[in-house]
């Protein structure tokens, strides 16, 4: 009764639609799971995405959730993630995702996921890694590994948004490594970020992952 009666005065609001949860709802409401845009990318292995890495690294497999609109749902959702320290968007989202991705042929294949890392200093002022609540959604609905050491940011980089898809290639090119990589020998990695624009920050990623001797997929939250 108490939980009702602080639900009646403060209602739990959908972090896309901005509209009042049900009881039974949590984060996103049933309308805005069934209506957001999402993408099936992870049912075709040549999707647009995978074509952006086409000739730049070897990624096994690209997919995205949803996709990104400027001012729609989608966006309302990252930046409640990113911005307003929602951390459960993250986990939500993943949650839900991994279980459309169960109906791939390749998910089954997965060792471990791994979130593309923040940088110590923009970790610190954030609180969270944004792309590591995705991707602990994604492990409790696919019953795989988490791994969070092994992939790190040796440098910090500007904010990727108002450059061009060169510059965005340029500022991250050599800001990752990887350590104790013996754990990631011959697996099948699950790379997650939060959104994929031209892939720079991605690809710089899967080539140090490479270096391990690894197989890397990709998903992400969103395409823009």
């Amino acid at each position: 009764m108490l939980n009702d009666f602080f639900n009646l005065i403060f209602p739990k609001i959908c972090f896309a639609c901005n509209g009042v949860l049900l009881k039974q709802e949590e984060v996103i409401c049933t309308s805005c799971q069934f209506s957001l845009p999402k993408t099936n990318y992870h049912l075709d292995e040549d999707n647009p995405l995978t074509k952006i890495f086409w000739g730049r690294v070897d990624v096994k497999n690209v997919a995205a959730y949803y996709y990104f609109k400027k001012g729609g749902r989608v966006q309302n959702l990252l930046h409640q993630l990113k911005y307003k320290g929602a951390k459960q968007v993250g986990e939500r989202i993943g949650e839900l995702y991994g279980f459309d991705l169960q109906k791939s042929n390749w998910i089954e294949t997965v060792d471990y996921i791994i979130p593309v890392p923040l940088h110590s200093k923009k970790l610190k002022k954030r609180g969270y890694n944004q792309s590591e609540c995705f991707a602990r959604g994604l492990s409790k609905s696919t019953n795989k590994s988490l791994e969070t050491t092994i992939l790190y940011r040796k440098k910090h980089s500007e904010t990727q948004t108002k450059k061009s898809r060169f510059n965005r290639w340029e500022n991250v090119s050599e800001i990752f490594d990887v350590k104790n990589t013996e754990k990631l020998e011959g697996k099948h990695i699950l790379l997650v970020d939060d959104v994929i624009t031209t892939g720079a920050t991605l690809e710089a990623s899967v080539k140090v992952l490479l270096k391990v001797n690894c197989r890397v997929s990709i998903v992400t939250i969103a395409s823009a």
